[in-house]
């Protein structure tokens, strides 16, 4: 039987944002938002999600990722029961629960720094982080040096050779599966983790909990140095991200067809996206807004775990800036979007009960059938079984005749229930301007 995350839709949540928390961390920040974010839950089924990627969710002090308490849920988003009840309502509704693991750096309150910064050579968590020299002092005044992720001092950067901090944050993962039964971690930065500790977390988390996911952050690199039997179960597909985007603003499906070949051989593990909390929205990326329907028609049947970011389906737009970044982590109150009817939210959720409900979704062999720059098709196998998806980024219709890749007398269009013939082993079809088709192949 296959894994839940084989099978996964997640839907992204960047909970600080949703709720319109504190921009900074204070001790009256403390608030009870748990129960709005419980009445999401029905929201994000209803789109065909069955799995939530929810963070950062550890007591920080400003944007989530300068821990300050790792065994603590954020103040500004609610106390530990709320979190345990949040975790429950969702595994009710069949929805898996992945929260951040910010494991590369932490915050300077976190009480590791605070020791050294008390204490010097006689704290011991001088060997806690990475390039603590006390000969020196540091750009922001503090009596000695040490290394900040990307330069930021802010994000002291912890020294995961130390056998104390890997301990640590082994005993943390436990921490959150025994406190609040989660079901897997996103590892923040993973593409400048120790590669030995992701295995040995691999290691541990396979004691820890059955079939618990490690997801990692990988922007840049060959995926498959991070994804394998020893490491991670998966990494952020970036590569597809920007083929995706720029394939339709160029018209030009070569570049995804391309890049979906390059990562054959781990493409259905990869975690795919067209936006996140660090990306523009993808309706703010598109020169044409009609090829939303493309876009996400190819996040949900292309090889990978697809992930729909909080108010994307709406269409929300969404750029940043050099300096800030908020705009694309706002405030959404449920209560004024429930009663949205929204044509690209129901497409969404077509698009994800299909992928949902057919196996040749979950990690399928991927097959290309068809490809110039402004139409592409390919197969999905599931044994003999096969889905052909055709997506058309013109604004004219495009009559196209596609090759049936398995036995078939006909094709469902599982969006809207069209049939049509398979003559000769062919398929011939018009594909509406900026839409696509699912095809399902069925013997008479």
């Amino acid at each position: 039987m296959s894994k839940w995350y084989e099978r996964g839709v997640f839907y992204h949540i960047y909970p600080l944002g949703l709720v319109g928390a504190p921009k900074e961390n204070r001790e009256s920040s403390v608030a009870d938002c748990f129960g709005e974010l419980c009445q999401w839950i029905s929201h994000i089924r209803s789109l065909g999600c069955n799995a939530i990627y929810i963070g950062p969710l550890f007591e920080s002090s400003t944007h989530g990722y300068d821990t300050r308490d790792y065994r603590m849920v954020d103040r500004r988003l609610g106390g530990r029961e709320g979190f345990q009840e949040f975790v429950s309502s969702c595994h009710e509704a069949g929805i898996k629960v992945v929260v951040d693991g910010v494991f590369n750096h932490t915050g300077r309150e976190f009480f590791a720094f605070q020791d050294i910064l008390e204490h010097r050579e006689n704290s011991p968590y001088r060997e806690w982080y990475r390039g603590i020299n006390f000969a020196v002092n540091s750009p922001l005044g503090d009596s000695f040096g040490y290394e900040g992720w990307q330069g930021h001092l802010e994000l002291p950067c912890l020294n995961l050779f130390n056998p104390e901090v890997k301990q640590y944050l082994f005993d943390t993962v436990q921490f959150w599966i025994n406190t609040f039964d989660i079901d897997g971690i996103r590892l923040d930065c993973a593409n400048v983790l120790d590669f030995c500790f992701m295995k040995e977390l691999r290691e541990h988390t396979m004691d820890m909990k059955e079939d618990f996911w490690l997801m990692g952050e990988v922007i840049h690199g060959e995926y498959g140095r991070w994804v394998n039997q020893e490491m991670l179960h998966s990494v952020t597909n970036y590569e597809l991200h920007k083929s995706i985007y720029s394939g339709h603003n160029d018209h030009n499906y070569f570049e995804i067809a391309h890049n979906v070949k390059r990562l054959e051989s781990i493409g259905s593990r990869l975690y795919t996206f067209v936006d996140n909390h660090d990306e523009n929205r993808i309706a703010s990326k598109l020169h044409d807004p009609s090829h939303l329907y493309p876009v996400y028609t190819l996040l949900f049947t292309l090889p990978g775990i697809p992930s729909v970011y909080y108010g994307s389906e709406f269409g929300l737009e969404g750029k940043r800036t050099n300096t800030e970044d908020s705009m694309l982590r706002p405030r959404i109150s449920f209560s004024e979007i429930r009663e949205l009817s929204c044509p690209l939210q129901d497409f969404i959720s077509k698009l994800g009960h299909i992928h949902e409900e057919n196996p040749e979704f979950h990690g399928g062999r991927y097959q290309e059938l068809l490809l110039t720059n402004r139409q592409y098709a390919f197969a999905r196998f599931q044994e003999r079984r096969a889905v052909i998806t055709a997506v058309n980024n013109d604004k004219a219709d495009a009559f196209v005749t596609i090759p049936c890749p398995c036995e078939g007398n006909t094709a469902v269009n599982l969006l809207d229930g069209e049939v049509f013939p398979v003559t000769d082993h062919r398929i011939g079809l018009t594909i509406p301007a900026n839409r696509g088709v699912i095809l399902k192949i069925m013997e008479e």
